[in-house]
């Protein structure tokens, strides 16, 4: 995301002052949540929006930069325009197009009587944690994935006398799985293409990290066994479970994700063509609308990106990596690739804690664990991995998340007790920690 800029400025020698556009944002957006957490409004943290929390930081970094005002603001445009910033945008666009095309075609819910059908009676905790996690590696979206099952798993739940915060962590856990491995989450999107790597290589190296944790999360379920009810049966529709396959198919072998993106949209909207009145004019309009909810991080990746360019035109970048460099080189030599793997992952979870959102917490580290990386030759589809699975944890066990806040809100609990249900997150963080300290330190 840097390279550009990099090429055509002399960075200045590593500056603590070149960081605090960034402290500044944090602190809106971090100052904001608390407040009106305070207040006892929903979804405290997303009153103030990123995209505007982020602007006095953008001015304050021109205001900052030694150059004349008309290159710095040179520098910023470009770091908007850097070829990772613009296709990371462009894959955001597709990938929320396909789900409101998907979606509006009734492919969720085909997903969803696909499930159920499927779910033994005696099983609904990991029955519950599997549709989730299907439709959200489908989807590409754990609060979309949140938004369709919890409805259905309350109802389930309150039937088979099942504690709805239990319920409601499992959702979640679910949810957080398939967003984390999904090709289309904006999650991986920010995390390979700041760091260089295609999502299929991602998708491996995040498997080796999310099916231990996923199968221990089954067995933990599976022996709590809250809950036995007879689901009554289904009609399934697998003609439009179809474009989530294909494009879960297509993504894994290695084609472009442009053209995975744009053949699961025109499937998606061919199934509605088939299958019940859903006119051309529906069909762009739907296509407008998932661009529309893409709005946010479309406009934050941008914005990030400018000023990640002139934060490291500034030398605030190398600042921040010197100070890692240090505590890494109070290990041995030999140990400093797995000890830099566990700093990226502390780095984005502790973004992640503050902004209370995995992606934007990927994209503001993206360019520092790009750096970390590259310095001590860990591999791109390792460093995205980590960037993902850390953030994803952290989204998945903070009570203000929005995650936490929507599952809560459905399932009448607080969103404490939700998160502290939420045993997925709590294994995958253990299964990480364990396999970054342990594994071969070669890439």
């Amino acid at each position: 995301m840097n390279n550009s800029v990099a090429n055509q400025q002399i960075a200045s020698s590593p500056s603590l002052i070149a960081l605090f556009p960034l402290f500044l944002f944090l602190t809106l957006f971090i100052g904001a949540g608390l407040y009106y957490q305070q207040l006892g409004v929903d979804f405290a943290f997303y009153q103030l929006p990123s995209v505007v929390a982020i602007l006095p930081a953008i001015i304050l970094a021109l205001l900052l930069s030694k150059e004349k005002l008309n290159q710095a603001i040179e520098t910023f445009m470009a770091g908007i325009g850097h070829s990772n910033i613009i296709a990371m945008c462009l894959i955001y666009l597709l990938a929320g197009a396909f789900a409101a095309v998907a979606k509006a075609t009734g492919g969720v819910d085909a997903t969803v009587a696909l499930g159920l059908s499927l779910i033994p009676s005696d099983l609904l905790l990991p029955g519950f944690f599997l549709i989730a996690a299907f439709i959200a590696t489908a989807m590409g979206t754990s609060m979309g994935t949140i938004a369709a099952v919890a409805p259905i798993a309350l109802g389930v739940s309150q039937q088979a006398d099942i504690d709805l915060a239990l319920m409601a962590g499992t959702v979640i856990s679910g949810a957080l799985f398939g967003d984390n491995l999904s090709i289309i989450s904006d999650t991986t999107i920010a995390a390979t293409r700041t760091q260089g790597c295609e999502m299929k290589d991602k998708f491996k190296e995040n498997i080796i990290f999310a099916l231990p944790a996923a199968i221990i999360t089954l067995l933990i379920l599976t022996m709590i066994g809250q809950g036995h009810a007879e689901l009554a049966n289904q009609e399934v529709d697998l003609f439009k479970v179809l474009p989530y396959l294909t494009i879960l198919i297509l993504a894994v072998s290695g084609l472009n994700v442009f053209v995975v993106l744009t053949v699961g949209i025109l499937l998606a909207g061919f199934t509605g063509f088939v299958s019940m009145d859903y006119s051309v004019s529906r069909f762009a309009n739907d296509i407008f609308e998932g661009f529309k909810n893409m709005q946010e991080i479309f406009i934050l990746s941008m914005l990030v990106g400018g000023l990640a360019a002139l934060m490291q035109q500034q030398g605030g970048l190398a600042f921040l990596c010197l100070k890692i460099e240090k505590v890494i080189a109070h290990f041995a030599k030999k140990q400093n690739k797995r000890i830099s793997e566990l700093g990226i992952a502390t780095l984005v979870a502790l973004t992640n804690t503050c902004v209370a959102n995995n992606t934007v917490a990927i994209i503001v580290t993206g360019n520092i664990a790009k750096d970390l990386a590259q310095k001590h030759q860990i591999s791109p589809k390792r460093s995205a991995s980590l960037l993902d699975i850390f953030s994803c944890i952290i989204q998945g066990i903070i009570p203000y998340g929005a995650q936490a806040l929507l599952a809560a809100s459905i399932f009448t609990v607080s969103p404490l007790a939700a998160v502290t249900n939420a045993w997925y997150c709590f294994v995958l963080a253990i299964v990480a920690v364990l396999i970054v300290s342990f594994r071969k330190v070669t890439s």
